[in-house]
């Protein structure tokens, strides 16, 4: 959200510093300190694999790992970047990367390096002078389809989708109800650690690989929701009229048992489950981030059978802006046993029970995830060692 999330992080500095200086992480959790070599506020993070991580933040910072977090390397600022809070990032390996910058109107933009962060091209920038870009994220396939959220503009949520790789970017549309409308002065997603859209499945039978479900959450004084939004296209017609398809989305809002109420508040972040084209589970996250050491109404999971948000019955610690699924900690036949980790400002937890209870890991202060990786405030950067989680 366009005003409330560069307070969030003036509100939750102030709040944690006193707990959470510099010297005092904690050691004896699962996460290993790393030196990003960056006082940079740090919310965008993405592990692609085989070492490689690329990282993201404020004052028009990037940061890459080419070796697992032993050298964290200091990339070229793109173009005109020097004030740009660059709140999410999207790579495909160690050359390949597009970086989100969150911010009023043109201050929401697009920058793609292919040469490993040497240089950068602008992509796209924001068209709507009342917009705020929140998150973004790109099937997995050939790195060619993704889509992008913001806060709403003009009565709707912004949704954009791309199928070039994001150098140009289509708004979508729905015929739902009620679909994509929204009050931006009462409504709208978080911009905190680039996990409020998420990918969720492919559609059932689909013909295409681009025919697709993304799923995302949004807060404020209406409440806080999920919103299931696809193609409004049968497989059959997705794969007659593609581009039609790809932009006309039917789309459902779930009303989830989160802190609400107030424009701090609301859903964060979400994580799914899916395999063979169905999905199995969810969790989000949340809170009021204005609130961050209460635990209420900070966590919920999605039971598929009933279709419907149950709250945690332990929740985490406080206020939580990422939530992930460990990679490869279980599979989709026994979901039941994967593991979730979240975090948030004063610390980080974890559940083995799909997010019906969860159990601290640490207390520092971080921002965002992308497994083994977790980020904060301050150029904060560790890597998860999984030898050092205490499994039930």
């Amino acid at each position: 959200m366009k005003r409330r999330l560069g307070m969030a992080v003036v509100a939750l500095l102030a709040a944690l510093v006193a707990g959470n200086a510099e010297g005092q992480d904690v050691t004896s959790g699962p996460w290993v300190m790393q030196s990003s070599g960056s006082s940079a506020g740090l919310r965008g993070i993405h592990a692609v694999g085989g070492g490689v991580a690329w990282a993201s933040g404020s004052d028009g910072t990037v940061l890459r790992t080419e070796d697992s977090g032993f050298v964290w390397q200091s990339c070229a600022m793109p173009p005109g970047a020097e004030k740009l809070d660059f709140r999410g990032i999207w790579a495909w390996d160690a050359d390949t990367a597009i970086v989100m910058s969150s911010g009023p109107g043109d201050l929401s933009r697009l920058y793609k390096t292919t040469d490993g962060c040497s240089h950068w091209t602008l992509l796209y920038t924001n068209p709507d002078k009342d917009g705020f870009w929140d998150s973004i994220s790109f099937e997995e396939s050939d790195g060619q389809y993704g889509t992008m959220l913001g806060d709403p503009v003009g009565g709707a949520f912004t949704v954009l989708r791309t199928t070039d790789g994001g150098s140009h970017w289509t708004r979508v549309k729905s015929t739902s109800s009620p679909g994509l409308a929204a009050d931006a002065s009462k409504i709208g997603a978080f911009a905190a650690s680039n996990s409020a859209l998420v990918f969720a499945a492919q559609v059932l039978n689909s013909v295409d690989n681009e025919n697709f479900i993304y799923w995302f959450a949004a807060g404020g004084t209406t409440g806080a929701f999920i919103f299931r939004g696809q193609s409004e296209c049968d497989p059959q017609t997705y794969h007659k009229d593609p581009e039609h398809c790809s932009v006309r989305w039917k789309v459902t809002p779930d009303r989830v048992p989160l802190s609400s109420g107030k424009s701090s508040s609301g859903a964060f972040s979400i994580a799914v489950l899916d395999g063979d084209e169905t999905i199995h589970h969810a969790v989000v996250v949340g809170g009021d981030y204005n609130d961050p050491t209460e635990r209420s109404g900070t966590a919920a999971y999605w039971d598929e059978a009933g279709r419907r948000w149950i709250a945690a019955t332990t929740p985490p610690g406080g206020y939580r802006s990422a939530v992930q699924i460990l990679p490869n900690s279980g599979t989709v036949e026994d979901y039941s046993h994967l593991v979730w980790i979240s975090a948030g400002p004063n610390g980080s937890d974890i559940s083995y029970d799909g997010g019906k209870t969860w159990s601290p890991l640490d207390n520092g202060n971080w921002n965002a995830l992308s497994l083994p990786w977790i980020v904060g405030p301050k150029g904060r950067i560790a890597k998860l060692d999984e030898g050092r989680l205490k499994r039930p």
